[in-house]
């Protein structure tokens, strides 16, 4: 094993048909490369996360596409382990369903709070349907100019890519990002679609997904910005 390797758990469940997942190591080694970095990465399955696995092992986690994951509490232990201890993450998609799912539990107290593709008839229904689903749909996103998904594509104003059909509930929305959990990015409509963590080195999470750039050959600025981060994170 290289102890220089730059060592990135991906969390979620491999699916070789999902876009996002072709594109995730494309990514990956267009921002290793970029960086003349050796970064390795591992799928950590979601019904294999539990208390025993090695987690500090990663210097970064990405929580990727293709929710409901097999196993949501396996995903929610990752996220949360890489908010605790202040190691990069990257939520896109489904990660930043979950992400925000795991900050309304474990910060804000919500212990009722669920994803209502999992649970639609839940009193806390963190995650529901978007009123236009966002199947291959590309919209504008305004940014917010002093966050790190700014500084990473040098702009307020970019275009990206979703397919997804879930967005924070607005009636929740408010109160959820009223402490560390900041808005940062919202689409033409002005609906939520990127947050990020106070008091963190690097925690970002995007309803697009950013990642589908490298199968048209260009580096994600995103992606980029996340790998250098790990760098970082390498004792």
């Amino acid at each position: 094993m290289d102890n220089n390797a730059i060592r990135i758990a991906l969390i979620g469940d491999y699916d070789p048909q999902v876009t996002a997942h072709q594109a995730i190591p494309v990514a990956l080694g267009m921002a290793a490369e970029h960086r003349g970095a050796n970064v390795q990465f591992e799928w950590l399955a979601t019904e294999q996360i539990n208390a025993q696995t090695a987690l500090e092992h990663f210097a970064g986690f990405w929580c990727v596409p293709a929710s409901p994951y097999r196993n949501v509490d396996g995903a929610l232990r990752a996220i949360g382990f890489a908010r605790e201890q202040q190691h990069p993450f990257l939520g896109t998609c489904g990660g930043f369903q979950h992400a925000v799912l795991e900050y309304a539990r474990n910060v804000m107290g919500w212990t009722d709070a669920e994803h209502g593709e999992t649970s639609p008839n839940a009193k806390r229904a963190l995650l529901t349907p978007l009123t236009c689903s966002l199947v291959e749909a590309v919209d504008s996103i305004h940014l917010v100019a002093d966050s790190l998904i700014a500084r990473a594509y040098e702009n307020t104003e970019i275009h990206e890519g979703y397919r997804c059909r879930y967005g924070v509930n607005p009636e929740f929305e408010h109160e959820l990002l009223s402490q560390q959990l900041r808005a940062v990015g919202h689409d033409s409509a002005g609906d939520l679609r990127a947050v990020e963590l106070s008091g963190h080195p690097f925690f970002v999470a995007t309803l697009f997904q950013p990642e589908r750039a490298a199968l048209k050959g260009t580096l994600p600025p995103l992606v980029r910005a996340f790998v250098e981060a790990c760098a970082r994170q390498q004792p």
